[in-house]
């Protein structure tokens, strides 16, 4: 595993947001040129004005799970504000998705892009479609680890569910 700084990532925010809803999204990839998609996600959501992007971490590369054959990930989150739904967010990143050409042939197998919700205010949503907080988050090395990169202080969401990053972190394998 491997922590990368470009451009933008980190990012903080200086001007305050005027959007309701914080939400934390993860932000991961293994095919074709990752750091460059990253930073082209920033600027694209940058200029939309249905999100406010507040922060964004560290890049982590880190190896796959689930399918195993497969190359290196790229993840990273990124704070926002929006005024969107938890579903309509979903169908807007879905969409961002397959704006960057999102490939994925099947569950854990390589693609271009994946944005997930992990976080959306302190909700807790059980839907076939969409889970809030995103299932096993706790888990994902690639969530705690770049999360961990944030300014936990700043962001609703972050103060929420500072404790339970740093507990993840510190219970977990990858700790140490």
């Amino acid at each position: 595993m491997k922590f990368f700084k470009i451009d933008k990532y980190p990012y903080k925010r200086k001007r305050a947001s005027l959007k309701k809803h914080y939400a934390l999204v993860g932000i991961g990839g293994n095919i074709g040129d990752n750091l460059r998609r990253f930073q082209k996600l920033f600027y694209y959501l940058q200029k939309d004005k249905r999100v406010d992007v507040l922060q964004t971490s560290l890049i982590l590369k880190n190896p796959p799970f689930g399918y195993l054959n497969q190359d290196d990930f790229y993840n990273a989150v990124i704070l926002i504000k929006t005024d969107l739904t938890p579903v309509s967010l979903l169908k807007f990143m879905q969409k961002t998705e397959k704006l960057f050409k999102r490939r994925r042939c099947f569950k854990n197998s390589p693609r271009t892009l994946d944005l997930d919700i992990i976080f959306y205010d302190k909700i807790t949503l059980m839907k076939p479609f969409l889970q809030i907080p995103h299932k096993k988050w706790h888990e994902r090395v690639s969530v705690v680890l770049p999360s961990m990169s944030l300014d936990l202080r700043k962001g609703f969401i972050l103060k929420y569910y500072k404790k339970n990053i740093k507990g993840a972190y510190e219970t977990s394998i990858f700790h140490g």
